[in-house]
């Protein structure tokens, strides 16, 4: 399969996700229990005023016109208006992506700097102390629970010793570098709790994949060349290593974007996540649409840009 059709191939695939998880989140969300036109009408309105504002907002026509309206607006880039704000939905989550940005960003960094690291060093020690440690590590990692670690970290860290915020994203009365830092201090345990529950398969996969490749030929040929095991392990092993890697980190983006959901509202940050269990409580359907979309989109990009990856740096995937 030659470089174009793989990627139009996944191109096609990617969209095809994307409207179907557009679909699903439009009839799921008008499932939840509660009338939505409470949270548009006002109990001062007149049944004609209501009826208008109804009309407005689309409510009053058969859910699959409201259906076939949104996805025409969707095409547009046009995520409809807020219930409660009213305003444009894509202002409101514009303003707040770039808090779950930085948090699933940053958290994903600091996976990779202390997740290759300690696979390495746990696959040159294979069976020592620190390798059963890290496996350990990764196997109860493996078994957290977002809400469990968030609660844990804000009660240790943030209630009982005092050292870091409970919540938001950074303090009101700070300006200049100490605003900066309130950023920082705010990030750290929304950040801790997504490290801490993506590192453990992180590095349980790459150990496997580094002890793979330290047994291949073309490692042993390296060693036999009279080339230093350090640059045999960093070099050659790691960068082959890495290969099925990348499609881990593709899919954990998927992991962090729904773990963000739970982060975020546990810490009070203000992103996509918070703004997702906002607009449940309020029955605000635009953006509780508009919301699981950009997460959704950013997953499906993340996850093309992951196969185009993998695609190019091994020629063999455009096969399949």
């Amino acid at each position: 399969m030659g470089l174009l059709r793989f990627v139009s191939v996944r191109l096609l695939r990617g969209l095809l996700t994307l409207w179907f998880a557009v679909t699903v989140t439009f009839f799921l969300v008008r499932l939840l229990p509660g009338d939505p036109a409470l949270a548009v009408a006002s109990p001062t309105m007149t049944a004609d005023q209501r009826a208008q504002m109804l009309s407005d907002f689309g409510l009053d026509e058969p859910l699959l016109v409201q259906y076939a309206t949104y996805l025409g607006q969707l095409a547009q880039g046009n995520l409809g208006i807020s219930f409660r704000q009213n305003a444009p939905v894509l202002d409101i989550l514009l303003e707040r992506l770039p808090w779950t940005l930085l948090l699933t960003g940053s958290s994903l960094v600091v996976t990779l700097i202390v997740g290759v690291p300690l696979a390495v060093a746990a696959a040159r020690r294979q069976g020592s102390a620190l390798d059963r440690a890290v496996q350990v590590g990764g196997v109860v990692g493996q078994a957290l629970f977002v809400p469990t670690v968030g609660i844990f970290l804000l009660y240790v860290f943030g209630v009982w010793l005092g050292w870091l915020p409970i919540g938001g994203a950074m303090a009101s009365d700070v300006y200049g570098l100490a605003a900066y830092g309130s950023i920082l201090a705010h990030l750290v345990l929304p950040g801790l709790s997504l490290v801490l529950l993506q590192l453990g398969p992180y590095v349980l996969f790459l150990r496997t994949s580094l002890i793979e490749a330290l047994s291949e030929d073309y490692t042993n040929v390296a060693r036999s060349k009279g080339v230093s095991e350090t640059k045999v392990v960093w070099v050659h092993a790691l960068r082959n290593a890495l290969l099925p890697t990348v499609t881990l980190v593709g899919l954990q983006l998927g992991f962090l974007v729904g773990g963000s959901v739970l982060t975020e509202t546990i810490f009070a940050y203000p992103g996509i996540g918070r703004a997702i269990y906002e607009s449940v409580g309020q029955l605000d359907f635009p953006v509780m649409q508009g919301a699981f979309v950009l997460l959704a989109a950013t997953v499906v990009v993340a996850n093309l840009l992951t196969d185009l990856m993998y695609g190019l740096l091994d020629p063999r995937v455009r096969q399949t």
